[in-house]
């Protein structure tokens, strides 16, 4: 067990995973405590959950999962569009498989993977791609090995 948290606290494919699950069940809890509990609007409950979670996720992934010194509005900017780019993709394409036939359960579920591509290229690749711009290098120090 010791080595397996080893490797995850130098892995940050790994800790991004476990980031993008934590935040899922939270999300989920959210919702249910903003609808099933509060008895919030549908629409306003989805919004604030949707964007508490972006929020806080956004600034756990940046300082653990990547070990930058401090957020950036940049970041937190490309964040939101990269966010927004995800759930296009996943919108789209839940429902034109839906439109050909695929239950929607199953279409939801397989837009998701297009959904968690679009989110991986882009935390990666774009907004905390590796810079050569001191600002922007990752904390040389650790990120703490618990969140």
């Amino acid at each position: 067990m010791r080595r397996i948290a080893q490797r995850v606290g130098r892995d940050r494919r790994a800790r991004w995973f476990i980031v993008a699950t934590v935040f899922t069940v939270f999300g989920l809890g959210l919702l249910k405590l903003l609808v099933g509990v509060l008895h919030w609007p549908y629409a306003v409950s989805t919004f604030v959950q949707s964007e508490t979670c972006n929020l806080l996720r956004f600034f756990v992934n940046d300082r653990w999962v990547f070990g930058r010194r401090r957020p950036t509005w940049r970041r937190l900017v490309q964040y939101h569009v990269a966010n927004a780019l995800g759930f296009a993709v996943w919108w789209a394409g839940a429902n034109a498989l839906k439109a050909i036939g695929v239950h929607y359960l199953l279409a939801s579920v397989l837009a998701m993977a297009g959904s968690f591509g679009v989110s991986w290229m882009t935390n990666f690749y774009w907004i905390w791609r590796k810079h050569h711009h001191s600002e922007d290098k990752p904390d040389p120090t650790p990120a703490p090995r618990t969140m």
